[in-house]
């Protein structure tokens, strides 16, 4: 048994947890909103606005994540689905964008709604996947999720090059036959592009994907609401 946690980094309740953090945050969203809308570019963007309200590195990070322009969240919601949309349906799962982010939420890291409804946290894979504490929790909250949907298969897709790739893979694929799920597993070296090109539904809250897919069901909304999920949510907007 491993003793990992995906929770929160030291000094995340300094930048994340007064009142006065999250209202510099939502101003800097705000603006944030603004320049995207009129074409500028987003690095550009948040170095003028994380300058201007003088933002350390993750809070810039969660800007980021949180900030999407008008079109950007015009077009995603015209392409977001429900969960009665899926009954019958193959769903493909960016694996990586939503095993690490439903850890980081089970370990109580700090969560944040973006603009575009969806929720990101600020951990990442950085070349190797480690599992944690809260990892097959994860996989089972996805399988509930999958049973209610009543989908016909749903299809992990996980970054090939990123270490232990194949070993989640393993992990997954044996819980799928321990409880008759209709899944599989596939190792892609490009998951994003594969995921916008290939996929009718994807699960995914990664913003290139949801600009670029056919559609996209909101998992992590979904799970928080219907298993009354403990979150450290941050609402950005």
């Amino acid at each position: 048994m491993n003793n990992r946690n995906r929770g929160k980094n030291t000094g995340d309740d300094t930048l994340f947890g007064s009142e006065k953090q999250i209202g510099k945050l939502k101003s800097a969203i705000t603006d944030m909103q603004y320049l995207l809308s009129r074409n500028y570019a987003e690095k550009a963007s948040s170095d003028l606005v994380g300058n201007h309200y003088r933002l350390k590195s993750r809070q810039i990070q969660a800007l980021r994540g949180a900030s999407a322009s008008e079109i950007q969240i015009q077009n995603r919601k015209s392409k977001q689905l429900t969960i009665s949309d899926l009954k019958g349906q193959t769903i493909y799962l960016d694996g990586f964008n939503v095993l690490i982010l439903l850890e980081s939420l089970l370990s109580d890291a700090y969560i944040f709604e973006g603009a575009d409804g969806c929720f990101r946290d600020l951990s990442g894979v950085h070349g190797t996947y480690k599992r944690v504490n809260q990892t097959q929790k994860t996989i089972e909250l996805v399988a509930e999720f999958f049973k209610k949907s009543q989908s016909d298969k749903l299809i992990w897709i996980f970054d090939k090059p990123v270490s232990n790739s194949g070993r989640i893979k393993h992990i997954i694929l044996e819980f799928a036959q321990e409880n008759n799920l209709n899944w599989n597993v596939e190792l892609e070296f490009n998951p994003d592009k594969f995921l916008a090109e290939h996929a009718e539904i994807s699960v995914s809250s990664d913003a290139w994907i949801l600009d670029h897919c056919k559609n996209w069901f909101n998992l992590i909304g979904y799970l928080i609401a219907e298993e009354k999920l403990s979150v450290n949510l941050m609402k950005m907007l």
